[in-house]
């Protein structure tokens, strides 16, 4: 664990005063409106506000949470954020954070999902989303080689992409499986041949210092952060009733029920970070259950980039179809709501189970955790699957009458070629942000219709 040093700033060598739940309310519902940028983002904007400036936990302190994170299945982000409320506040702390984390873009998406399936048909739409089509696997690809830079860095996690690769892209293998292999080739490698498997998708250590803070480097865990067995069994007996209790619920709609189901998988089984769980929630939601299409994922997706919460709450946008699209419920609006509630609810509900029952293990044995290497098998691993859902993104893109028996039917779309190579290009070359590359190409798209 490491030591603190004297301050020498008489401003900040004592930590500031403690953070009230109704003060820590404001920033997290702040920061749910304000959370743009992706995961990235989002952990920059909090370490910048509650490491540098207002000092609430201190720089050792908060990397420890996040590596904790990066292990986790599920979006990191949020759950940093429930981390850190919930070593503040405890429980209250944590379900505040993490609702207000997703919460407006809960309701945000919903709303953009209702109005796209009611003026979606108009030449208008059609001509932003055309434009805006094409940016998403320039995004996507962008986000393989982001992810990929930083952790797959020799022949031996190169490899564990390209296998990854192969086989969710020519034998169609699922996204769990591919994750399993990847671990069980990390947890071997990491004994056999460490040197390759070092670093991990964490986030080492750091010196840097920012004053004193609140939860220091040396400050012992508050008596709901301590670990005890009885603790842990009561936390996930609580979580497997909420689960079982919710399930029942949406027992009598088989739509729904299946939404629960393959939801709770996919919280589980990805790993990897929000563009890591696209490609299952893309092969469940278009392919195995049909709640929507695969041009309408793509849609979602954009909307979902340049909305703020997390990437992941691509998964109301894809509720909402498939409740309306299966006809849940009668009227379509509440069908929809029932669908994005069911597919967020169980989408977020595991990731409170991780911190709740597993941070205080992990405030036990701070400076202990040691599954770094199954970590960087799988990041690995991810990058190939990402770069397949680009590769699917682009063949629907550049040959929208293509199918699965003739792949390049119809004709080809230059234009849409153009379209994502400047957006790549603006992305990877200019740094330029996200929702302005997004924000662009839907002008292009719309110019380019009402001009043809």
């Amino acid at each position: 664990m490491p030591t603190t040093t004297p301050d020498p700033n008489p401003a900040t060598a004592a930590p500031p005063p403690p953070v009230s739940l109704g003060e820590a309310l404001g920033y997290w519902l702040k920061l749910g409106f304000i959370s743009f940028g992706g995961p990235a983002g989002q952990i920059a904007m909090m370490h910048h506000e509650l490491v540098e400036k207002r000092r609430w936990i201190s720089e050792h302190r908060y990397l420890h949470a996040l590596n904790y994170c990066m292990l986790l299945p599920g979006p990191e982000a949020i759950q940093l954020a429930i981390y850190i409320s919930w070593l503040l506040h405890g429980v209250p702390g944590a379900l505040i954070a993490g609702v207000l984390f997703f919460l407006p873009a809960f309701v945000l998406l919903s709303v953009l999902a209702g109005v796209y399936l009611a003026f979606g048909d108009l030449p208008l739409v059609q001509g932003i989303f055309y434009g805006i089509k094409p940016a998403v696997v320039a995004v996507v690809l962008f986000a393989a080689w982001r992810i990929g830079s930083r952790t797959v860095r020799n022949e031996v996690l190169i490899a564990i992409a390209a296998l990854a690769f192969v086989g969710i892209f020519f034998f169609g293998i699922g996204f769990p499986w591919i994750v399993l292999a990847a671990a069980i080739l990390g947890a071997i490698g990491g004994r056999l041949m460490p040197e390759k498997f070092r670093g991990g998708g964490g986030h080492g250590g750091s010196e840097k210092r920012y004053g004193a803070a609140l939860i220091d480097d040396d400050t012992p865990p508050p008596a709901h952060a301590r670990f005890s067995w009885g603790r842990l069994g009561g936390t996930v007996a609580v979580f497997v009733a909420v689960w079982v209790l919710a399930l029942l619920a949406v027992s009598g709609v088989p739509a729904l029920w299946d939404m629960a189901i393959f939801f709770t998988k996919a919280a589980f089984l990805t790993i990897g970070g929000a563009y890591a769980v696209l490609p299952y929630v893309y092969q469940g939601g278009v392919e195995h259950f049909g709640w929507l299409t695969g041009p309408q994922m793509m849609d979602g997706l954009a909307l979902g980039e340049t909305t703020p919460g997390p990437l992941i709450m691509v998964v109301t946008w894809v509720g909402y179809l498939g409740g309306v699209s299966k006809e849940v419920l009668a009227h379509p609006l509440l069908a929809g709501i029932a669908g994005a509630a069911v597919a967020t609810f169980f989408t977020f509900l595991p990731s409170f189970l991780f911190i709740l029952a597993g941070a205080p293990l992990i405030e036990a044995t701070r400076g202990e955790l040691r599954l770094t290497a199954p970590l960087t098998a799988i990041t690995a691993a991810v990058v190939g699957v990402i770069v397949n859902l680009a590769a699917f993104f682009a063949w629907h893109t550049f040959w929208p009458k293509a199918t699965d028996a003739v792949p390049f039917a119809g004709p080809f779309d230059a234009f849409a070629v153009l379209v994502t190579v400047a957006a790549f290009l603006a992305l990877y070359r200019y740094k330029i942000d996200i929702m302005k590359v997004i924000g662009a190409s839907a002008l292009l798209g719309l110019a380019y219709t009402l001009l043809v």
